[in-house]
């Protein structure tokens, strides 16, 4: 079933202002009214223009006399903007263990490297096996071996915490 929200309508413009009394705002800040919302409906169209409800206060519409049409196109301009400057962080994650070989951790790490200069934030997740679980400074020792390897392009966003039987580190890259 499709979500009908995104469909609602946000903007009340001209006979959708729901409220008697209006002000107008100009561009300057200069206040009109309060006057009846026909008449500010009938300024607007006289100026060939849309009446549109920018808030209320006191039961009073406080609206704008624009050009709905370009407000909505310099709006939708805007929201594409933003979108597109927005920088997309993608969460990548690297598998460690207690026993883990050096030459393991070599390809790990430099996997992580190509991660990190991608922009990208990696979760280091080591995990103890067994009774792995009671002997977790082994485990920290591996991660700081680790992180040792990829610090001259990273550094911690979280510290290691232990998470059930996982010992997890977040790493971002640096500036």
């Amino acid at each position: 079933m499709a979500d009908n929200r995104s469909n609602i309508k946000q903007d009340f413009v001209n006979k959708e202002i729901r409220l008697r009394q209006v002000i107008i705002v100009g561009e300057d800040g200069s206040r009109q009214g309060p006057m009846n919302k026909l008449e500010a409906i009938q300024l607007a169209e006289e100026a060939g223009m849309d009446l549109l409800q920018v808030g209320v206060q006191d039961n009073i519409a406080i609206t704008k006399i624009l050009d709905y049409g370009k407000f909505k196109y310099e709006q939708k301009k805007k929201q594409q903007e933003l979108k597109k400057n927005q920088a997309k962080v993608e969460n990548k994650e690297i598998r460690l263990t207690v026993g883990i070989g050096d030459h393991d951790l070599d390809t790990k790490a430099r996997k992580a490297k190509e991660f990190l200069e991608a922009g990208d934030r990696v979760k280091i997740s080591l995990k103890f096996k067994g009774r792995e679980i009671a002997f977790q400074e082994f485990g920290m020792n591996t991660l700081n071996k680790f992180f040792a390897k990829i610090e001259d392009v990273a550094k911690i966003e979280k510290e290691a915490k232990l998470n059930s039987r996982f010992l997890d580190m977040y790493v971002v890259p640096k500036k």
